[in-house]
């Protein structure tokens, strides 16, 4: 009973904001904001021309290399500051400062510092998501269980298993926040990098459609783009974050 009642809950806000979709189209007229059917047809026309697809990979192909980046630096960073406290007073300024940079301007005086190519643009995103990355596992590394440093001590434990068994699975549900918090933010990054300086992927065909003032390929494109994400994060995000913390399951004897 209760499980349906979460379901039925579930529907609820989508199917407001399909009423609240279909009552704007309504009122701003399809020709402004094209409504659902409209944008059904034209999500159709371009799944069946094709060309979607190879900017889709690009798209895909930049945030993957982005977040790869963000996190290997973001969190070895992270975990340093978290571990040693001069490191943190030393580097926390410069943080601040990187947490409070606008995208736009990481993407403006990347693209004229190297020019409109791929680095550029990689590294604008990854900038961006860094210091997102070091403030998250900083603050689970601070919250290290401290008794089990010193059990490892006592019973010298290697280095890495102290790593894998120790640090690495309190670390879990950090890396796992940072990760899903990332993959929102760069994506939604990558968009606005290849609206402004490349030649291929979703923000670049977006940007031919603003200028075509094409408001319902523009959104057909979002809507695909925002499927795609969805499907990682519930099928690759969700699926290692209960692998990785299938440990804290308490252990039920077998009857």
């Amino acid at each position: 009973m209760k499980s349906e009642l979460d379901i039925k809950w579930s529907i609820l806000p989508p199917a407001v904001i399909l009423l609240c979709w279909v009552g704007l189209s309504a009122w701003l007229t399809p020709q402004v904001f094209p409504g659902p059917i409209e944008i059904g047809r034209t999500l159709l026309e371009v799944i069946l021309d094709g060309e979607v697809f190879f900017h889709l990979y690009v798209t895909l192909r930049r945030i993957a290399l982005s977040f790869v980046i963000a996190m290997s630096v973001g969190a070895t960073i992270g975990l340093l500051m978290g571990r040693f406290v001069s490191l943190d007073r030393l580097m926390n300024p410069s943080l601040v400062i990187g947490l409070n940079i606008p995208a736009l301007i990481t993407s403006v005086v990347l693209y004229i510092a190297l020019g409109l190519n791929e680095l550029a643009a990689i590294l604008a995103v990854a900038l961006n998501k860094i210091p997102l990355v070091i403030v998250m596992i900083r603050e689970g590394a601070k919250n290290l269980d401290p008794k089990l440093f010193e059990m490892a001590k006592t019973f010298e434990v290697p280095r890495r298993k102290v790593l894998g068994g120790i640090i690495l699975p309190q670390l879990t549900p950090y890396f796992m926040a940072a990760a899903r918090s990332g993959l929102s933010l760069i994506w939604k990054i990558v968009l606005v990098i290849e609206f402004l300086g490349r030649g291929d992927g979703i923000g670049f065909q977006i940007h031919l459609f603003f200028q075509e003032y094409e408001i319902a390929y523009i959104l057909s494109y979002t809507i695909l783009l925002v499927t795609v994400m969805l499907l990682i994060e519930y099928l690759v995000i969700n699926t290692l974050e209960k692998r990785a913390t299938a440990w804290r399951t308490p252990y039920r004897h077998r009857t």
